[in-house]
């Protein structure tokens, strides 16, 4: 038997198994490094977050990755380099959380990667009848396992692509195996660059989990901060956004993209909400004279009212639930705020904590539940492909060496 094959049949027998689940989302804010210990598998699932850190990216990461990021057109040899290059440099933050935890690469089973998407493409997006939905994630896992000299699990998107999903959201099967409920119906709602939903009903019937994108998140938010108001990076306390007033007739051009009337589940990414849509919707209102302040103000609102929209279309279908919060927006009062004014049935939005997991770490925290379901699960059956949600197993192996 190969030795790695070995080392995993007997990583798969333990009690509990040590994970690292990293995510790098949209945001480009940083890589999320997750050390989780996992034992059991399906829904009997047990994960105690042991440490967590966000690594920022340098200015020189996030430019290289911008110049290829949610765009048809990129330098075909630059997406080439970087592929390994972020793997090497995921691989280099690990083995620094690593040596400031007090942590052996030896002690770990697995690595969970997401690696750094750069391009979301579903079927309805692109409308190419010849081709599927699709989606590409670089930072390639081989490179980060013989950076860390750990078993990695990578490219966890491309088999829910196989299978008849649209690569997203994956954040559904960890939801469904951590956070379900027998207590109470629960919407799981992140909000990174882009939005995203889980219901999880307390029967656990797994039929009528769904998950969904709403839209956006922080994404254009972000992108028009970093655009006027450098070096910012992001609208800190909403400070900006609260100088500003909401122009309703920028906020209804913004409201008016397809996407918005499609039922549930769907899919989204920068590639379509980004500041060329914002210039677009600015040229058909008429507002290209708003002030910096204004417009921020209203894409803060904006955000709100597409997330609150998806949150008031599943209280009606689905009647009482308690709502828990994860991701960047957590950190934007002002996108709370308007969030809770535009839900009348939601009295309250409560972070993941509550339930264990830090906020921020969630997504890494999943990824990481899902290389325990390849490396031990598959016993227990989930999924809905009506609901976008393939019964499958997700992670490619990458051994290191």
């Amino acid at each position: 038997m190969n030795k790695h094959i070995e080392k995993l049949y007997n990583s798969a027998k333990k009690p509990s198994r040590l994970v690292i689940g990293l995510m790098s989302g949209t945001s480009l804010d940083g890589l999320d490094v997750a050390l989780c210990k996992i034992a059991g598998q399906g829904s009997d699932t047990k994960v105690e977050l042991l440490e967590f850190t966000t690594v920022d990216y340098t200015q020189n990461y996030k430019s290289k990755i911008k110049s290829v990021f949610a765009k048809r057109q990129v330098d075909l040899q630059q997406v080439t380099l970087l592929h390994p290059w972020v793997g090497v440099l995921h691989g280099q933050m690990v083995n620094q959380c690593l040596a400031n935890w007090g942590v052996q690469a030896a002690e770990i089973d697995a690595i969970a990667s997401h690696g750094q998407t750069i391009y979301h493409c579903p079927l309805r997006q692109h409308g190419l009848t010849e081709f599927g939905n699709a989606t590409l994630q670089i930072g390639d896992a081989d490179h980060l396992a013989v950076t860390t000299g750990i078993t990695t699990f990578g490219d966890f998107r491309q088999k829910h692509i196989a299978a008849g999903g649209e690569g997203a959201p994956l954040a559904v099967y960890g939801d469904y195996l951590f956070f379900t409920s027998k207590q109470e119906n629960r919407i799981l709602l992140n909000m990174g660059g882009i939005a995203n939903l889980t219901y999880l009903p307390k029967t656990a019937d797994s039929s009528a989990v769904f998950s969904s994108d709403t839209g956006p998140g922080n994404t254009i938010m972000d992108a028009f901060v970093q655009q006027h108001f450098a070096p910012l990076q992001y609208d800190k306390d909403s400070a900006i956004a609260r100088q500003g007033t909401v122009n309703s007739g920028l906020l209804s051009a913004l409201l008016e993209h397809d996407f918005f009337a499609l039922n549930f589940p769907k899919t989204t990414g920068p590639e379509v909400f980004n500041l060329d849509y914002l210039a677009a919707a600015q040229q058909r209102s008429c507002t290209h004279d708003l002030a910096l302040e204004d417009v921020l103000a209203t894409l803060n609102v904006f955000s709100a009212t597409t997330i609150a929209n998806a949150l008031n279309n599943a209280a009606a279908k689905l009647g009482e639930f308690s709502v828990y919060a994860s991701g960047g927006g957590i950190h934007n009062p002002l996108l709370m705020e308007h969030i809770l004014n535009l839900c009348p049935r939601v009295s309250e939005v409560r972070d993941t904590s509550e339930l264990g997991i830090h906020p921020d770490a969630k997504e890494a925290v999943l990824f990481a539940i899902l290389a325990n379901e390849c490396l031990v699960g598959g016993q227990q059956a989930f999924g809905n492909i009506e609901q976008g949600i393939p019964n499958v197993t997700m992670g490619k192996i990458s051994f290191a060496d």
